[in-house]
């Protein structure tokens, strides 16, 4: 699957469109979806859609759930893989395929969730991930979507992703699954130090941006 944003291997390799890491890398679950976790809404099977370097999916195995991460990047898979024989974690599995055509899970997992994937796929591929998702959710199984709003970045920005409104995400995701809720969110990111620009105000006690999006709670019809 060819991405219309970047070349998301070169970016995990730290020599594409970022000098350094991804700014999504931030060492930790996304806080939206860590509350998620907090909270008890993550159980059963889990899938770490578009894992990155998954920190998602590593402190779910860490808590005890079996856990799958899927992420094209051969590279982000690789770490993935070692970053859990580190912490000793044998309940998590990472896979290096296209998620938009993943097939042999089928209702495999009780909770997907998406942290920051949706965005980043081409526009015409949206259906196809979303009909693959929902072929791996299990009946009932919970859905979670965290992703940019539109007008998070300024106009003519570089290497932006296919942001969202409220319909438009409404719209996509309620051909497969049933949505319960949709909200404003914050997507938290390292930014870098651009000559001229001048800092966000907007940023969490870690000097991160925090930066607009919406999260999506869903599920699959049983």
């Amino acid at each position: 699957m060819d991405s219309e944003v970047m070349d998301w291997d070169d970016a995990y390799k730290e020599q594409g469109a970022f000098d350094g890491p991804p700014p999504w890398n931030i060492g930790e679950p996304q806080p939206e979806l860590a509350a998620l976790i907090r909270d008890g809404k993550v159980s059963g099977d889990a899938l770490d859609a578009g894992c990155g370097h998954a920190e998602l999916s590593l402190t779910l195995a860490a808590d005890g759930l079996t856990v799958v991460g899927i992420d094209l990047s051969p590279t982000a898979i690789a770490v993935a893989t070692e970053a859990a024989r580190e912490r000793g974690l044998s309940n998590v599995t990472y896979v290096c395929a296209d998620i938009t055509s993943l097939t042999g899970y089928d209702e495999r997992f009780a909770t997907i969730i998406d942290s920051t994937l949706f965005h980043s796929l081409p526009i015409d591929r949206r259906d196809a991930y979303l009909e693959s998702i929902h072929r791996a959710a299990a009946p009932g199984g919970r859905l979670y979507v965290l992703v940019f709003a539109k007008g998070a970045f300024p106009p003519g920005a570089e290497h932006t992703p296919n942001q969202v409104d409220e319909d438009e995400l409404r719209a996509a995701v309620s051909k497969h699954f049933v949505i319960d809720d949709i909200r404003p969110a914050k997507i938290h990111a390292h930014m870098p130090e651009i000559p001229g620009v001048p800092k966000p105000v907007d940023v969490d006690e870690k000097g991160r941006v925090k930066m607009p999006a919406f999260l999506l709670s869903a599920h699959k019809a049983n």
